[in-house]
């Protein structure tokens, strides 16, 4: 018979699991710490790049840096995530294969790392500058906020997801002492909320009336409703980048009037992760999907190339 994710399972003890789900310690911690994940903190580069500083070597280590204690930061909250949700992943179709739901990582051995991660990245946060470690700092409450509360609260659960990508995009220009403009906030807080939202209308389809039961607030959202607010994220994005492209402001920064014709490249990101979403039942994880999905990551390349031509003009 065919698996079917949206049929429910039963619950299993965490020796079952541990025994089913087989692997080392090390490999599990590994995992729990969700590498793929990572691929959401090469924000922290947007202002190494719109700032002009990509070929600053002192700028460009200094954001390197900022990348990898976001890394360090963002695996110890999804071990802190994990540790408070591994009950209610149990029950889920695939969230039971975790490493700490399926027991192959302890409790005690996840909280450990996760304090050490923490602290090693607040540190290293502040070593660069106190203004980072504030940033970085708030980043963590935020996430972990999410993490106890505010995920069980609808709409702000995708608003507060929208901050963590702010607070990145902020950390980066903290990072190398360059100011990060409003339109970068707002076209990274549009494009996040329209990440998030195909996120949940993936979950609550993946799991049917068991969504509730799973996470409270899921039950507040229907694939209408979440269609609706797609709808709305996905013009905002593309118009608010749009205008950004094209402004008097942003031509006199780079010295280029043709920033606009990278126009069609998120637009097209954006027209292919929707298909996949609503043909191909996918979305669940964005920085996956990223991965995965090679025409979206051919794309996200060809978007970079075309900005760097643009506005270093190397000719």
């Amino acid at each position: 018979m065919a698996y079917n994710p949206l049929q429910p399972i039963p619950t299993a003890s965490g020796a079952d699991i541990r025994r089913a789900s087989g692997g080392s310690f090390a490999a599990g911690l590994f995992w729990s710490l969700r590498p793929r994940q990572w691929t959401k903190n090469l924000l922290v580069f947007a202002a190494l790049l719109f700032g002009q500083r990509l070929t600053d070597p002192d700028a460009a280590l200094r954001s390197v840096i900022t990348f990898v204690l976001f890394c360090g930061l963002s695996g110890a909250v999804y071990l802190v995530n994990d540790i408070t949700d591994r009950e209610a992943d149990r029950r889920h179709a695939h969230k039971v294969k975790r490493p700490i739901a399926s027991g192959r990582v302890s409790v005690r051995g996840a909280l450990v790392t996760a304090v050490a991660l923490a602290t090693g990245s607040l540190l290293l946060a502040a070593a660069l500058s106190g203004s980072l470690a504030i940033i970085a700092a708030t980043y963590a409450a935020v996430v972990l906020l999410y993490t106890a509360v505010l995920k069980h609260v609808v709409i702000l659960d995708v608003m507060t997801i929208a901050a963590g990508f702010v607070l990145r995009a902020i950390a980066g220009g903290v990072a190398i002492s360059v100011p990060v403009s409003a339109w970068l906030l707002i076209c990274t807080s549009l494009l996040a909320l329209f990440l998030a939202l195909s996120k949940r209308r993936h979950e609550i389809l993946l799991m049917a009336e068991r969504a509730a039961q799973h996470r409270p607030s899921l039950g507040e959202y229907s694939p209408y409703l979440l269609d609706q607010m797609i709808s709305v994220v996905t013009a905002s994005t593309l118009i608010a980048y749009s205008f950004y492209t094209i402004s008097p402001e942003v031509e006199a920064r780079f010295g280029t009037p043709w920033l606009g014709l990278t126009i069609p490249f998120p637009l097209y990101g954006i027209f292919r992760y929707l298909y996949l979403v609503h043909q191909k039942a996918s979305g669940g994880s964005p920085a996956e999907l990223l991965l995965a999905d090679r025409p979206l990551l051919v794309c996200v390349a060809l978007w970079v190339g075309a900005v760097v031509l643009l506005v270093y003009r190397p000719w």
